[in-house]
C-alpha cells in the first residue's frame, strides 16, 4: 500500500481538570517499529486507548489502511486488525494458557469448543516464540514473563496488520527480550507495523526505525532513530539532559553495621507454585546506610529469595539475624515485627489496593499507630501523614482522596516506598523499583533510595536493568538458579563482569567469586 499504515491527526482530548491530548499527531509506516515516548503522564496511554477503541477523542481523525475509520470500541479496532499488549496483563489467572489465547474467539463448530484444535493452536503460537509452555496450565501459575510472552503469543494469533506494543520488555530476562526483537524484526518484513513502547530507550535504539515524542499531551519531537541518540531523546522528553537526570552518589555512602545476615538459606520445594526457583544455601548480609543490589537473570531466584526473607513463601532451612540477633519470620507479619518491609516486583497486583484513595494505600501498614483506643483510625492523624510524605518524597496528586489508580506509575511507587518510610524499617527490599515509570521517575526513585540509605536504612534493590543496578548499587550480589554466584564491589563493577557472574553456571569450589570480571578501580 501507498502512504501509512495509522494516520492520527489532530487529537484531542479531554477529562475533569485534565487535558490528556492536544492536537497530537502520530503515524506508523507498514513495515516499521515506530517507538512512541514520554514520560508518565505525556498523553501516551491515553492515545493508545483512542486507538485501541476503548476511548473516543474529542478533536480528531483516524485513518488506517487509507481509509477513515471510527473505533468505537475495542472489538472494532481488532476486527480492523488493530491488536493491543498492555503494559498491566490482561489475562484471567484461574482459566489456562489455551483459553486465554483463543477468549472469545474459540475454534469448534457451532456452539462446540474444540479443546484439540484449541491446543494445537495454541502450541503453533508458543511454538512461534519458541516458549515451552503447556496450553492447559494455569495461568496464575507462570511467572510474570511467561505471563507477558502469552499476551504477545495472542496478539500474534490475531493476524492483525498494527500491533501496540505497551512496554513489552519490561518483564522479560535478556534471551526472551532478543527473542521478541526477531519477532519484531520477522513481522516487520511481513509488513505489520509495531508502536513499541517502552521506557527502556536503549531498546529503541535497537529496534525501532522512527520514533514519535510526547510531553504534556502533544508532540514535541521525532524522527529516524538513526539520526537521533539516547540522550536527544531523553532531553525531548523531559525537557533536559540524562547528566541532569542520572549522578551515582552510592561512593559517598558510608555503609555501618550488619543489620540483617542470612545464612543457609533453602526451600526445595513450593507445593502452591511448582514453577518457582528452589533457592539452594544463600548466605548474605547487608548493612545499615548500605544498598546492596541483587542481580540476575529471570528465573535465577531474586524474587523467591525476598519472599522468603519477608515471610511471604515458605523456606525449608537457614538462619536469619537482625541486629546480630536470630529472629523467626514464618509470615510477612513476623517480617513487619522485626523491621523488614519489601515493595513487591508487581505493585499494581501486590501492593496497591486500585480502588482506594491515596491516604489509604499510603496509610494502611501504619493503622496502628494512627488509631486511638485500639479500634478508630485518627482521620487527622492519617492525613497528617500523608501530607508528610507528600511533600518529602513529591508525590504528585490533586488530593489524598484521589484513586491510587489514577496517579502515574512514579507516584504510585513513592506511595508503596511511603507506606515503608513510615513503619521506619531496619531493612528494605525492593524488587523492580522503577518497573513501568518513566525515565525522569526512575532518577526520582533512585535518588529516594539513596536518601532512605543514608537515613541508616539497610536495601536489597532488585533490578533487571544493569544500568540501574550499577548506579545505584554500594556491593553487588549476583544470582543464578537459586545460588549466589558473585560478589562485585559496586564502583568496580561492568555490565559485562555481572553478566559473566549471572551467566556462568559454575562458582569457584562451590563459593561465590568475588573479583571475576571486575573493572579495573576508578581513578
Amino acid at each position: 500500500m501507498s502512504g501509512p499504515l495509522l494516520r492520527m491527526e489532530h487529537i484531542t482530548k479531554r477529562f475533569p481538570g485534565v487535558l490528556a491530548l492536544d492536537d497530537a499527531f502520530f503515524e506508523v509506516e507498514p513495515g516499521e517499529a515506530h517507538g512512541l515516548l514520554g514520560e508518565n503522564g505525556a498523553g501516551k496511554s491515553t492515545l493508545l486507548k483512542i486507538l485501541s477503541g476503548a476511548y473516543q477523542p474529542d478533536i480528531g481523525s483516524i485513518e488506517f489502511g487509507g481509509e477513515a475509520v471510527t473505533l468505537e470500541s475495542p472489538l472494532a479496532a481488532q476486527r480492523k486488525g488493530i491488536a493491543t499488549i498492555y503494559q498491566e496483563f490482561n489475562l484471567i489467572p484461574t482459566m489456562t494458557v489455551a483459553e486465554n489465547m483463543f477468549l472469545g474467539r474459540e475454534p469448534g463448530y457451532g456452539r462446540f469448543i474444540s479443546w484439540k484444535r484449541m491446543r494445537e493452536q495454541t502450541m503453533e503460537q508458543l511454538s512461534r516464540l519458541r516458549l515451552q509452555i503447556d496450553p492447559m496450565a494455569l495461568v496464575s501459575d507462570l511467572s510474570v514473563g511467561e505471563q507477558q510472552m502469552i499476551e504477545i503469543a495472542r496478539a500474534l494469533s490475531m493476524e492483525s496488520r498494527l500491533i501496540i506494543m505497551d512496554e513489552p520488555t519490561s518483564a522479560l530476562n535478556e534471551q526472551e527480550v532478543r527473542r521478541l526483537f526477531h519477532i519484531v524484526d520477522d513481522l516487520k518484513k511481513r509488513g505489520l507495523g509495531i508502536i513499541f513502547v517502552t521506557h527502556r530507550l536503549q531498546e529503541v535504539m535497537e529496534t525501532c526505525d522512527r520514533v514519535t515524542v510526547l510531553r504534556d499531551g502533544r508532540r514535541v519531537g521525532g524522527g529516524e532513530v538513526a539520526r537521533l541518540s539516547v540522550d536527544d531523546l531523553i532531553k525531548m522528553m523531559v525537557g533536559r539532559s540524562s547528566t541532569q537526570l542520572f549522578t551515582r552518589l552510592a561512593a559517598q555512602r558510608a555503609p555501618g553495621p550488619v543489620v540483617m545476615k542470612v545464612e543457609g538459606l533453602a526451600r526445595d520445594r513450593d507445593p502452591a507454585n511448582p514453577y518457582a526457583t528452589l533457592l539452594k544455601n544463600i548466605n548474605l548480609e547487608v548493612r545499615a546506610g548500605e544498598i546492596l543490589g541483587l542481580a540476575g537473570l529471570m528465573g535465577a531466584g531474586r524474587t523467591e529469595l525476598a519472599r522468603s526473607i519477608f515471610g511471604a513463601d515458605p523456606r525449608e532451612r537457614g538462619r536469619i539475624e537482625i541486629g546480630g540477633e536470630p529472629v523467626t519470620i514464618r509470615s510477612p507479619t513476623d517480617a513487619i515485627r522485626h523491621g523488614i518491609g519489601l515493595v513487591p516486583e508487581d505493585r499494581k497486583q501486590q501492593a496497591l489496593f486500585l480502588e482506594l484513595a491515596v491516604r489509604h494505600n499510603l496509610a494502611i501498614s501504619s493503622l496502628r499507630k494512627l488509631s486511638f483506643a485500639g479500634w478508630f483510625v485518627s482521620d487527622a492523624a492519617e492525613l497528617e501523614l500523608v501530607e508528610r510524605y507528600r511533600k518529602l518524597l513529591d508525590i504528585r496528586m490533586t488530593s489524598a482522596e484521589v484513586k491510587i489508580a489514577d496517579l502515574s506509575g512514579g507516584n504510585q511507587q513513592k506511595v508503596v516506598l511511603a507506606r515503608w518510610l513510615a513503619l521506619q524499617p531496619k531493612v528494605l527490599i525492593v524488587d523492580e523499583p522503577t518497573r513501568g515509570i518513566d525515565v525522569a521517575a526512575k532518577a526520582e526513585v533512585h535518588q529516594q533510595l539513596d536518601l532512605m540509605a543514608r537515613a541508616g536504612i539497610a536495601i536489597i534493590a532488585i533490578s533487571s536493568e544493569l544500568p540501574e543496578i550499577l548506579a545505584i548499587s554500594d556491593r553487588i550480589v549476583t544470582m543464578r538458579e537459586g545460588r549466589i554466584t558473585g560478589s562485585v564491589p559496586g564502583d568496580r563493577a561492568t555490565e559485562e563482569g555481572l553478566m559473566d557472574l549471572m551467566a556462568v553456571e559454575t562458582t569457584i569450589l562451590g563459593e561465590p567469586r568475588s573479583q571475576v570480571g571486575v573493572s579495573e578501580p576508578r581513578l
